[in-house]
């Protein structure tokens, strides 16, 4: 099918000069960071996408995004990660048995470093959507990074919440699907698998469930995540040519179902905890990461829209446990009429989310 956007386009950002730079993590993974240069800048802003997604949700050309927010608003030096979740690499189709501790012990911490390399002492400030907020917290909270001087958590942080039916799809989903279907991931492109296969049978019966549209990869992320139709946005809030087969499962490909399995464990113990407290290899992330939540210094801005029907009242739940322990640090922003994802992809946030966001690091900025 003829796409309409082209994939990993870089057309949604003008008047930046933009570098590639690959690195690898000490488990032997090759990721990189993008950087977007319009101006040397005291002040570093590292954007982290979600499971599925990649950095192409902060680059959209078909309205205004937050790369371009930045740079027009006073960030000259943007970077954006792609870590092992980004659907822009294989890892999510293999059969790695990956976890969110992996993603903290390895991934954000090399990620960290690069990024250092490059910039030096300069303050840097972090974004962060969906797992990638979970994952980059827990490195933080974890101990196994180091000198953030903010941070803006969407959608979910240390404390994952879902809606009654995806704690059922969490619980039961991956050993159905790897052993009863031997699928070892989802994928919104199901539907366009070859007539009477496994992925495209299941597809076909998922959009059955969801009649509120004719997208079949839409219907698919709403039963990859959370309880809704849709589940990951409102509708309303993508710009049509978002809202289109091909450009939905780009923006959110495929996910390894070994990630339900760490995120169903979280959500039975009310926050975020290590997956396998006995493997040897990430000792040093602490089994409970909210052990020394109190004494880490980075403000965090909780940011969730008030029809998050994937990560529910979250990052409510999150900013008030967090502000027990360190009262008046951090700040919470519940959104009207937006869900999980279209805080940061809708075709209006460059209105109604993104200035809250600049008011927050400006806020923290020297």
């Amino acid at each position: 099918m003829e796409h309409r956007i082209p994939r990993y386009t870089l057309e949604g950002v003008t008047g930046a000069e933009v570098s590639v730079h690959p690195f690898s993590t000490e488990d032997e993974l090759g990721l990189t960071l993008t950087r977007f240069l319009a101006e040397e800048s005291d002040d570093v802003v590292l954007l982290v996408h979600g499971l599925t997604s990649s950095s192409d949700m902060f680059i959209m050309p078909e309205h205004r995004n937050l790369v371009s927010f930045l740079l027009d608003n006073g960030f000259g030096d943007v970077w954006t990660l792609d870590f092992r979740m980004s659907n822009r690499f294989p890892y999510n189709m293999e059969t790695r048995r990956q976890t969110l501790d992996d993603i903290a012990a390895y991934d954000h911490p090399a990620a960290m470093r690069e990024l250092r390399r490059h910039v030096g002492a300069r303050r840097i400030h972090v974004i962060a959507h969906c797992l990638g907020s979970v994952s980059f917290q827990m490195s933080l909270f974890g101990g196994a990074v180091e000198g953030v001087t903010s941070m803006v958590a969407n959608s979910v942080g240390l404390t994952p919440r879902v809606p009654a039916w995806a704690r059922v799809k969490l619980a039961l989903g991956p050993l159905l699907l790897e052993y009863a279907l031997g699928l070892s991931y989802l994928d919104p492109r199901f539907h366009d698998a070859p007539p009477l296969t496994r992925r495209r049978l299941l597809a076909r019966a998922i959009s059955f469930f969801h009649p509120e549209c004719r997208e079949p990869a839409c219907h698919m992320q709403s039963f990859m995540w959370g309880s809704g139709r849709p589940a990951m946005y409102r509708h309303g809030n993508l710009a049509p040519r978002t809202h289109v087969h091909e450009r939905l499962a780009d923006l959110n490909g495929a996910s390894d179902v070994n990630y339900y399995r760490h995120i169903n464990k979280m959500v039975r113990a009310g926050h975020a905890v290590k997956c396998d407290p006995g493997n040897p290899a990430l000792a040093a992330l602490p089994d409970d990461y909210l052990e020394r939540a109190g004494a880490v210094e980075t403000p965090v801005l909780f940011m969730t829209g008030d029809h998050n029907d994937v990560f529910t009242d979250s990052n409510v739940v999150c900013h008030r446990v967090l502000s027990k322990r360190a009262p008046g640090r951090h700040e919470l922003q519940v959104l009207p009429g937006y869900g999980h994802i279209d805080p940061l992809i809708g075709k209006n946030a460059h209105v109604d989310v993104f200035p809250r966001i600049l008011d927050f690091l400006k806020r923290n900025a020297g």
